[in-house]
């Protein structure tokens, strides 16, 4: 925030329907302690300390109060599966007058779809990697003719991608570039790479280093 860069971060669903912030589907990596992060209550989960510093896992709404509108927020969703419908009862009921700009991702397109439907007013978009760039390589001939046309982002309708960096140039990256909307890339870790990156996307998504 002190450099008013934009902040991209992690959403999960707790065990209890409460959202936290964090990347993992489990709490080995980043933390001391085991399991699913749905496995455990949202209470349980904003004690557990983070690897390396004195932090702990932060509610959503505790983002939110933290950055309480003062730089742009790009979220990501992370797939709850069966359990997608109250992850966004969580997210939306957090945002629901927050003030200060935003936007909505994830990977799941049932997510993105369900958004489209229950908040169509925020901005939504779709991650996407090479793995699932090589899938819409292999759609039948006349889906990719419809492709330029937007046929293939019904019924999610994400306005912007935010695609694998390593993987740019992609199918997926000039498709939504020909139906006139943003790409996002992630993530980028030097300056040699964001300079590639530009080529092909319209923002980065950075960490360990200030791009020019």
């Amino acid at each position: 925030m002190a450099h008013d860069y934009p902040i991209e971060c992690d959403i999960r669903l707790a065990g209890d329907g409460g959202a936290v912030v964090f990347h993992d589907e489990r709490l080995d990596r980043l933390t001391g302690e085991t399991g699913a992060v749905a496995a455990r209550p949202l209470a349980e989960l904003t004690r557990i300390q983070l690897v390396g510093g004195a932090d702990r896992i932060p509610a959503f709404p505790e983002l939110l109060e933290q950055v309480a509108g003062r730089v742009l927020l790009v979220i990501e969703l992370k797939s709850a599966g069966r359990r997608n419908g109250e992850l966004l009862n969580a997210v939306l009921a957090g945002l629901a007058g927050y003030r200060g700009p935003f936007a909505l991702m994830s990977f799941d397109d049932r997510l993105v779809a369900g958004l489209a439907e229950r908040a169509p007013d925020i901005v939504r978009g779709l991650v996407a990697d090479r793995a699932i760039d090589r899938s819409w390589r292999a759609l039948p001939f006349p889906e990719r003719l419809a492709m330029p046309d937007r046929a293939h982002l019904v019924p999610s309708r994400p306005q912007f991608l935010s695609f694998e960096a390593e993987g740019l140039p992609s199918a997926a990256s000039r498709r939504f570039h020909q139906a006139g909307l943003p790409v996002l890339s992630w993530t980028v870790r030097s300056e040699a790479e964001a300079r590639r990156a530009r080529r092909y996307c319209d923002q980065i998504t950075f960490e360990g280093f200030l791009p020019r």
